[in-house]
C-alpha cells in the first residue's frame, strides 16, 4: 500500500520564515500548505485534515496561543510552536494550552526537521513517509540521526556545516544544487547572502573526502548553477 505523505500547516506573518519552513519540510517530502493569519489558518484546519500546525505566536489577529486553543476542539494533532519569544514562561504558555513543542527563532534545517519527525511519530504512533533519516550515494552513507557520514574507507571527519553541506547534495544526488539552496540548508533561515562562502565550505568538503579516502570529484562543480553529488 502506498502511504500518503504527511501534511503540515505552516502560519507564520514573516514570508523569510515561511519561505524557509517550506522549503526545508517539502525538501523532506512532506504536503505543506502556507497562510500568514490565524483566521485562514482556523478555516483550513476546519476544512482539511493536517498531521501537524506549525505555528508562530505572534499572528496578526488572533495569536498563536488562541489559534492553538481553538485548533484542540477541532483535531488532535500535534502543535509547534515557533517564536521569537524564548522566555521560560513562553514555553510553559504554549504547553499548557494544547501545544506539544517550542521552537526559538532563530534556528537551523536540522533541528526544525527533528522536532517535525518526532511530532510526527508521537502522532502517528511509529513510522511516516520520510522517516528514513540515512542517505546512500556513491558508496557513502550518511546518518542523520548519528550524524556520520561513512563507506568502505571508514568514516570522514565533518565539521557541523560541512555535514549539513553533504547531506543538502546527497539528498539531491545526482541533481544540481543551487548556491542558495545550499546556504538555506547549511546556514539557516538567517543565511548569509554571500554565496562565495558556500565556495569556500565546499573546497574544505571536498578535502575532508579526500583525507579519508574518497574521490573529492564525488562533489562537482556545475558552472554558472551551483554543486552536484554523483549519484
Amino acid at each position: 500500500m502506498i502511504e500518503t505523505p504527511s501534511r503540515i500547516l505552516v502560519v507564520d506573518d514573516e514570508p523569510s520564515i515561511t519561505e524557509f519552513v517550506s522549503y526545508a519540510l517539502k525538501k523532506e517530502g512532506y504536503e505543506i500548505d502556507v497562510v500568514d493569519n490565524g483566521e485562514d489558518a482556523f478555516a483550513l484546519a476546519s476544512t482539511n485534515n493536517y498531521d501537524l500546525f506549525v505555528l508562530d505566536i505572534m499572528l496578526p489577529g488572533i495569536d498563536g496561543y488562541e489559534l492553538c486553543r481553538r485548533l484542540r476542539s477541532k483535531t488532535t494533532a500535534p502543535v509547534l510552536f515557533l517564536s521569537a519569544r524564548d522566555t521560560e514562561l513562553d514555553k510553559v504558555v504554549g504547553l499548557e494550552i494544547g501545544g506539544d513543542d517550542y521552537l526559538a527563532k532563530p534556528f537551523g534545517v536540522r533541528e526544525l526537521i527533528a522536532r517535525v519527525r518526532a511530532l510526527l511519530r508521537r502522532g502517528q504512533g511509529g513510522e511516516f513517509p520520510g522517516a528514513s533519516n540515512s542517505i546512500t550515494a556513491s558508496g557513502i552513507t550518511l546518518d542523520e540521526d548519528a550524524h556520520t557520514a561513512a563507506g568502505d574507507h571508514g568514516e570522514i571527519d565533518l565539521t557541523p556545516r560541512e555535514f549539513e553541506l553533504l547531506a543538502s547534495l546527497m539528498k539531491s544526488a545526482g541533481k544540481v544544487v543551487s548556491r542558495e539552496d545550499l546556504l538555506r540548508d547549511a546556514w539557516g533561515w538567517e543565511y548569509l547572502t554571500e554565496t562565495k562562502t558556500v565556495d569556500t565550505h565546499i573546497k574544505r568538503l571536498r578535502d575532508k573526502i579526500h583525507a579519508a579516502g574518497y574521490d573529492p570529484a564525488l562533489v562537482e562543480t556545475v558552472r554558472g548553477y551551483g554543486y552536484r553529488f554523483k549519484a
